[in-house]
C-alpha cells in the first residue's frame, strides 16, 4: 500500500460504506486516486479499504463519522481543510424518511436536514477553499430526481435535495463569474440499487417497474464523464432526463394537481 502523505491525487467520499458511495469509492480508485473514506460503520469501511488496497493498491484513510453530530462533522472539516493535495469531495451520505411529515417523528426529520444540508454546506466549503486556492479540484453533491419534483410522503427528502441542485447550481455560477477553473456538480440520480430503501423500509417492487432502477456504478460513471465535461446537474438514464424535463416544464398548477392524483392512486397516502 502506498504512503498516504506522498499521494498526488486525493478524493474524499462521504457515505463510502455503501451503494453510491462505494461505487464511486472503486471508481476513483481505479482512476488512480487514494481515498479519504468517511461514513459510520467502520468494519464496512475496513473492507473497502481492503478491497482497494488489494484491487488498485490504493492507500485509504478511514474517518468513521456520524455526519449529523456536530463534533463528527467538525473533525471531517478539519481533515478535508487540512488535505492540501485533495482534488475531488464526493458529499453523498444520505438516507429518507417516508410518509406523512406531520405524522413522521421530528428526530429522523431533522437528522435529514443536518446530513443533507448542514452536512453538504460545511464540507463543501471546507474542501472549496483550498481548491479556489489551488485552482483546481472539483466537487460532486448527491442530489436526486426528487430534488426537481415535490412529492408528498417524501416532503423533506425533496426538500433538501431541491437546496443541494440549488446551492451548487449557485456554486457553479459564482465560479465562473470570478474565472475559477474549479468544478462543482449535482448529480441527480433516480431510483438506484443500493440500500437506500432497505433503510427506509421501502418496498423496490411497489417504487418502479424494473426498467427504471440503475445501478450505482452506472450513476457514478455518468457523474465522473459528465465532471469532465462540466455540466452541472447530470441525470443519469435518459428515463429520468425525460421525466424531469416534462414535469418541470408543466405550468405550476397542472403539476401540483397531477402529484396529488399521483399520491392518492399509488396507495402511499390516504385521502383526507
Amino acid at each position: 500500500m502506498k504512503d498516504m502523505a506522498q499521494t498526488s491525487r486525493l478524493a474524499a467520499v462521504t457515505g463510502a460504506s455503501s451503494g453510491i458511495g462505494t461505487a464511486f469509492a472503486r471508481a476513483l480508485a481505479a482512476r488512480g486516486f487514494d481515498l479519504i473514506l468517511i461514513a459510520r460503520r467502520q468494519d464496512r469501511l475496513d473492507e473497502l479499504a481492503r478491497e482497494l488496497a488489494a484491487t488498485h493498491g490504493t492507500a485509504s484513510e478511514i474517518l468513521t463519522a456520524d455526519l449529523t453530530l456536530d463534533a463528527d462533522l467538525a473533525r471531517v472539516e478539519d481533515r478535508l481543510r487540512a488535505a492540501s493535495t485533495l482534488e475531488l469531495l464526493v458529499n453523498n451520505a444520505g438516507f429518507g424518511v417516508g410518509g406523512l411529515f406531520a405524522d413522521s417523528p421530528i428526530a429522523g426529520q431533522d437528522a435529514m436536514h443536518r446530513l443533507h444540508i448542514l452536512a453538504t454546506l460545511r464540507l463543501t466549503h471546507a474542501a472549496l477553499q483550498g481548491m479556489v486556492a489551488r485552482r483546481s479540484g472539483a466537487i460532486i453533491n448527491v442530489a436526486s430526481v426528487a430534488g426537481f419534483i415535490v412529492s408528498p410522503g417524501a416532503l423533506s427528502y425533496g426538500a433538501t435535495k431541491n437546496w443541494i441542485n440549488t446551492f451548487t447550481e449557485g456554486l457553479w455560477l459564482e465560479l465562473r463569474a470570478t474565472g475559477s477553473p474549479v468544478r462543482v456538480q449535482a448529480l441527480c440520480p433516480g431510483f438506484t440499487c443500493s440500500e437506500f430503501h432497505d433503510v427506509a423500509a421501502m418496498d423496490r417492487t411497489k417504487l418502479a417497474p424494473p426498467a427504471w432502477w440503475c445501478t450505482a456504478e452506472a450513476v457514478v460513471a455518468e457523474s465522473l464523464a459528465a465532471l469532465e465535461r462540466d455540466r452541472v446537474f447530470v441525470i443519469p438514464g435518459f428515463r429520468y432526463r425525460v421525466l424531469v424535463a416534462l414535469v418541470t416544464h408543466l405550468p405550476r398548477g397542472l403539476r401540483r394537481w397531477l402529484l396529488v392524483r399521483f399520491a392518492r392512486r399509488s396507495g402511499r397516502l390516504r385521502a383526507k
